[in-house]
């Protein structure tokens, strides 16, 4: 990984520290995320304690916020042409329903819109790169959702749980969709199920939903992860030459996996990404960054 640069965002914590590390272990320029100052400084020395690795940068921004995701985008391309890897990491379960300054209902805001958002504002160093990685962690919870275009704010019967599981799905439809629309170019997309990890995602809601997973976790605890072991094949799909080619896969424990059926209908992907780049205002970004990457290597 020695000259590649990974950005990760929800780096400071958990699996996305977890996976900083190893991939700042192998001599990758590490750009990681979080929401202060404070944890993303502590993370990022962190880092450089454990790996001896010096080429670890840090950015601040809410990606509950879309200005803040700008920003983080704009920080990067000030410092850096080429992404070899993004990894799109942070996550919320908020307990109750709320909406951003942007309109969007909290979770798909954070989980969904900011990856989505982001992977838009950084597709031109993205194909800069040589075989660049899109690698986005979703969640088996995708199976227990059911998209609903038209309800994507989830105006109607909120509970935390179906929220996160449906922006989970969300990643799943986007991850798809970005890899048909990126065929052809060096840039590859893939989706990850990290696995039951013990992390802090959910915890904070107030005492009965933090018994709630105490409790899931001793009752899976023959599968439940350390935030080492959930990185695993998160930084597989960031560096292994064996998955270099390879685009359009949901993946858990290092090997492609069977995803729910709603993640693969095409057409709600499709309305997915509409309604998406309105909410951004990305319009046609990926399709015409791609074209012109396919046009300028053409002899």
């Amino acid at each position: 990984m020695k000259g590649k640069v990974c950005l990760i965002t929800g780096a400071t914590s958990g699996i996305g520290l977890a996976a900083a590390r190893q991939i700042a272990a192998q001599g990758a320029t590490v750009f990681l995320t979080g929401r202060t100052p404070a944890t993303c400084e502590t993370a990022a020395a962190q880092l450089r304690a454990l790996t001896g690795n010096e080429d670890v940068a840090w950015f601040a921004a809410d990606l509950a916020v879309l200005a803040e995701v700008r920003s983080l985008a704009a920080a990067f391309s000030d410092r850096y042409d080429r992404l070899g890897v993004l990894i799109k990491n942070a996550g919320t379960i908020p307990s109750r329903r709320a909406v951003t300054v942007d309109g969007v209902e909290l979770t798909l805001a954070v989980n969904h819109l900011a990856p989505f958002l982001l992977t838009n504002l950084l597709i031109d160093p993205l194909l800069a790169a040589a075989a660049a990685r899109v690698v986005t962690v979703t969640s088996v919870a995708h199976e227990r959702a059911r998209i609903d275009v038209d309800d994507m704010t989830m105006s109607r019967g909120y509970l935390p749980f179906r929220a996160y599981a449906r922006s989970k799905l969300a990643n799943l439809l986007f991850t798809y969709e970005l890899a048909r629309r990126l065929q052809g170019t060096d840039v590859t997309a893939n989706a990850v199920n990290p696995g039951l990890v013990r992390t802090g995602l959910g915890r904070g809601n107030g005492p009965v939903r933090d018994l709630a997973w105490h409790l899931t976790h001793l009752r899976y605890r023959s599968v439940s992860l350390g935030p080492e072991q959930g990185a695993d094949t998160i930084v597989f799909l960031a560096c292994s030459p064996t998955v270099a080619a390879v685009s359009g896969e949901y993946f858990f424990r290092r090997k492609p996996a069977q995803s729910s059926p709603d993640s693969h209908d095409v057409s709600a992907a499709g309305r997915l990404w509409a309604l998406s780049e309105q909410w951004a205002g990305t319009h046609g970004a990926i399709e015409r960054a791609a074209r012109q990457s396919a046009d300028s290597a053409t002899p």
